[in-house]
């Protein structure tokens, strides 16, 4: 299935097909140097696939995890091309998930200003929601994708096939993103998530989510508007996700981060299909640290949080809200205050 993602004449087209890795090298144009970006956790034979369809490539191995989203990580993959003469025509191909792609995505849009990017996500987070939207980052000072740029990928390639080596949580964590995409934007697609097996029909959830994305980021590219409802669940997620130091995946926090925002009716829903998933609905943190960190939100101004809510399925709410009144609902999400 070809998912184009149009910006007037510009855009680029998100292909989701078992085997499609397989034909990476007629997706993308990789007759010229290629800079090969993947991290330590992903099975090597993807980045190979990759590298087996190039004229000229580069492989850069990154460690697995948020801590190669650094400045010294982005330094070396632009050293890598400085040192090996890449120019504006050539390009980085990212190879994995979510971390990957920001910072591969990042450096290309940094080197000379900007060279060719290529998506390759390899877990269900990355497809269902990193590979849509042109999002690159990097973090500072222990706050997630602080630093960064949106910078459109040439092409996406999407192949379930390599779903197959994920284990169970990290299904389960994507899977997280892709029902915050259906609590805000899609009350029947919910129901897919309620009454089937979202395991049985992953090719067709990951279509239906990059979709809806694709639907949003055409007309709202920059969050300006409409792409900040894309944030449910990430106001209250990212403080969760910073203050847990890499104990919870961002799906997870997403999951969790999603409750405090929802009515009770909404809620009453949520609840069993997130626990239905394998997801955490709440967490053993300090909801001061919690709280800490999501003051350092890029969604914060000094007229508050652009809060996103559920009060139906399928439906948003964006109100701007002082940060304490946040401090509450972070509490309904805390099991205990550890010493």
């Amino acid at each position: 299935m070809e998912i184009p993602v149009r910006f007037g004449n510009d855009g680029y087209t998100v292909t989701v097909e078992r085997g499609a890795l397989r034909r990476v090298g007629t997706l993308c144009r990789l007759d010229r140097k290629v800079l090969i970006v993947t991290d330590d956790g992903v099975p090597a034979r993807y980045a190979e696939a990759v590298f087996a369809a190039c004229r000229e490539p580069y492989l850069a191995v990154v460690p697995q995890g948020e801590g190669s989203k650094s400045f010294a990580v982005l330094e070396r993959l632009l050293t890598d091309m400085l040192e090996r003469g890449f120019s504006r025509k050539d390009c980085v191909v990212s190879v994995g998930g979510g971390v990957v792609s920001d910072l591969a995505g990042f450096a290309a849009a940094t080197y000379m200003r900007g060279i060719d990017f290529y998506a390759v996500p390899t877990t269900v987070l990355s497809e269902v929601d990193a590979s849509v939207g042109g999002k690159t980052a990097i973090n500072l000072g222990g706050v997630k994708n602080i630093v960064g740029a949106f910078y459109r990928p040439k092409a996406v390639v999407i192949d379930p096939e390599t779903l197959a080596t994920l284990p169970p949580r990290q299904i389960a964590s994507g899977l997280g993103e892709a029902v915050k995409m259906a609590v805000t934007f899609d009350a029947a697609f919910f129901t897919e998530f309620e009454n089937g097996d979202p395991l049985s029909k992953i090719d067709a959830i990951i279509a239906r989510a990059v979709t809806l994305k694709r639907d949003v980021v055409e007309r709202d590219e920059k969050e300006q508007d409409l792409r900040r409802v894309l944030n449910f669940g990430h106001t209250i997620g990212h403080g969760i996700e910073s203050a847990a130091g890499g104990a919870l995946h961002h799906g997870e926090c997403v999951a969790i981060g999603m409750l405090p925002m929802c009515s009770d009716k909404v809620r009453a829903r949520l609840l069993p299909v997130l626990k239905r998933l394998g997801l955490p609905t709440a967490a053993d943190l300090d909801p001061e640290a919690v709280y800490a960190a999501m003051l350092h939100d890029k969604k914060s101004t000094e007229n508050g949080v652009a809060a996103v809510f559920s009060d139906e399925i399928g439906s948003y709410r964006i109100e701007t809200v002082r940060p304490e009144a946040l401090r509450a609902r972070i509490e309904t999400v805390i099991r205990r205050n550890p010493a």
